[in-house]
Parts: C-alpha cells; sequence; structure tokens
C-alpha cells in the first residue's frame, strides 16, 4: 500500500452510502438468505428488526475498513453479516430488559410478541453468527468475536449494575460505552482489515478507529436523548432517564449543581422519574451538561480520525472521516 499524503476531503453520509451501496446489498442479501428458519416465528421477529431499517452502520464499517486499507469481497461480507447479527441480537436483548416498546420509531419485537421469544430469538441471531464465523475457518477472526460478544454481555451486566444508581460517574458511564457499543464497532474495522490482508499495526490503526468512533456515537447518541426531536429519533425522549439511566449530560449536571438540585437530581434516578423531565433539562441546560457531552463526544470524533493518519488517500478513509463527523453532527 502506497502512504501519501490525506488530502482528500471527507465525505458527506450519502456520499458514503453511494460509494457502500453495492457492497451493502450483498450483506443485506446474505443476511436475508442467512435469517432463514423452518421455525416460522423466528423469521417473523428476526425480519421484523433487521428490516426497520437503520443505516447499517456496523457493517458497513467493515466493508469501508478493508476498502481502506486494500480489497475487499465475499469474505468481508460475511463478516459485516455476522457483525450485524451480533448487533441485532443485541436490540432484541437490550429491549426486553431496558422494556422498551418503541425503536426506530417502531413497535419493538418485546411489545409485540413479548419478552420470552425476543430473548430467545436473539439467542438465534447469536448462534447464527457464531455459524458464519466458523465456516471462515480462521482462529483470529474467531478469536476477536469471541471476545467482542463476551465484551458485549459484561457490558449489559455492568450496565444493569448502574441502573438507578446516581453514584454513576463519568469514568464508570465509559466503561460501559466502551463494552456495550465500542467494541463491536473495533472488532467491525479490526475485521475488515484482517480480511484485506494487512500487517497488525494497519489492523490496529483501524480497531482504534472503530474504539473512537463508538464513543463518539454513543456519547452523541445519549445528547440526543435529551436534546432531539422525539419523531425524527424513532424513540420516545427520556427513555434513559425513565429507565434510570444517568449518561453524561445528567452525570455532569449532578457534578455540578448545587447541593439542593443535586439532591433532587439524584432522587430522579433512583426513581427512574421520567415526568421530571423538565426539571432535569433546566438543570443540564444551567451546567451546560449538554455542550459538555458534545464536546467529548467531538474529542473522540477527532481521535478516530486521528488514528487513520499516514494510512493513505482514497474514498473508503474519506468516508471513515465522514463517518466520525457524522457521528457527532447527526440529529438521529
Amino acid at each position: 500500500m502506497t502512504i501519501t499524503e490525506d488530502t482528500r476531503p471527507a465525505l458527506g453520509l450519502p456520499q458514503i452510502q453511494s460509494l457502500a451501496a453495492a457492497d451493502m446489498a450483498a450483506v443485506d442479501a446474505l443476511i436475508r438468505d442467512r435469517l432463514s428458519s423452518d421455525v416460522v416465528l423466528i423469521n417473523q421477529i428476526a425480519d421484523h428488526i433487521i428490516s426497520a431499517g437503520g443505516k447499517r452502520l456496523r457493517p458497513m464499517l467493515v466493508m469501508l475498513a478493508g476498502h481502506a486499507v486494500g480489497q475487499a469481497g465475499p469474505e468481508h461480507h460475511q463478516l459485516a453479516a455476522i457483525i450485524e447479527f451480533i448487533h441485532t441480537s443485541t436490540l432484541l436483548h437490550d429491549d426486553v430488559v431496558d422494556e422498551s416498546s418503541l425503536r426506530r420509531g417502531r413497535s419493538t419485537a418485546n411489545a409485540l410478541w413479548g419478552n420470552a421469544p425476543s430473548v430467545l430469538v436473539g439467542d438465534f441471531l447469536y448462534s447464527r453468527s457464531f455459524q458464519l464465523m466458523v465456516e471462515l475457518d480462521r482462529m483470529p477472526v474467531m478469536r476477536i468475536l469471541a471476545d467482542t460478544t463476551n465484551r458485549i454481555a459484561e457490558g449489559e451486566v455492568l450496565q444493569l449494575l448502574h441502573v438507578h444508581n446516581p453514584d454513576t460517574d463519568e469514568a464508570a458511564y465509559l466503561r460501559v460505552i466502551e463494552r456495550k457499543t465500542a467494541v463491536l464497532f473495533a472488532a467491525g474495522t479490526r475485521l475488515g482489515a484482517l480480511a484485506s490482508g494487512v500487517d497488525e499495526a494497519t489492523q490496529q490503526a483501524l480497531y482504534d478507529y472503530g474504539m473512537h468512533l463508538g464513543y463518539a456515537f454513543q456519547i452523541a447518541d445519549d445528547v440526543l436523548d435529551y436534546s432531539a426531536n422525539a419523531e425524527e429519533l424513532g424513540k420516545n425522549l427520556g427513555d434513559d432517564l425513565a429507565e434510570g439511566k444517568a449518561t453524561l449530560p445528567l452525570i455532569h449536571a449532578m457534578a455540578h449543581s448545587d447541593d439542593a438540585t443535586r439532591e433532587r437530581l439524584r432522587r430522579i434516578v433512583q426513581d427512574g422519574d421520567a415526568s421530571a423531565m423538565p426539571e432535569v433539562l433546566a438543570a443540564i441546560r444551567a451546567t451546560g451538561g449538554l455542550d459538555y457531552s458534545r464536546r467529548r463526544a467531538e474529542e473522540y470524533a477527532e481521535a478516530a480520525e486521528r488514528a487513520l493518519d499516514g494510512l493513505g488517500d482514497n474514498d473508503a478513509l474519506a468516508a471513515l472521516r465522514g463517518l466520525a463527523r457524522y457521528a457527532v453532527q447527526r440529529s438521529h
């Protein structure tokens, strides 16, 4: 790979999606083919969540990382499908744990079919992802994905420990993000590089990019829960508060409020009192919680871009830089 100066401007989301369109069509076809089961309920629930849309960001990262440092083909498509299956299974489990009724503007699977079927189909998707990875018969791939899914499970439990916990601080919040969100981004970008046959240092650079992008994406997501248009966001605003989750805007507000306000915010977190949203928003505004959180997201997005320095100059790298910027500039 020839190393050149990074001169190409970052791409916007429509350009990125156009660049990745052919690969993503192949990934989608593979996903739908490998979703099929002779158990009808599995097909119904899996199709409901897969067809809900979304930007397919995680599998797209696999493809872009592969193209950024070399050629990408069928192995990348299979790795991208694996990453999407893992992600989708976590969504099914998350919605049950969080008792969510809305995702991407549609009723969740657990709201339509109940908790037990949602959990079990999530298990089916997890195990299907492992069938797909075994087919590739590459130990480094299996090791990365086994470690990643284990970390995600740790993150789920870690987050559970912080539900209704007003003592959750920024460090604890970031530990949850690392395991619940960032590790899957990082696995996707590392696997894309690995399948392109590049050296360990290049794989690590793409891994670092994915990890930083995951932090940026999730912090920005948590900002949107206190600032977005609910219809555009596709879920109920204040869901995090109702679930007793203290995310960064609220953590910052509790750390920088006066004693009386801090105690009130602590009780709201303990109770998961969504009706107190106006009070919480007032405290977040008074302490600059949204601006602080946006700055933290931007710092991670900038770190993601820096991780790509020296890798060269091509459309896929420009797309990866564009996704880092999109992560913190989006409105949903």
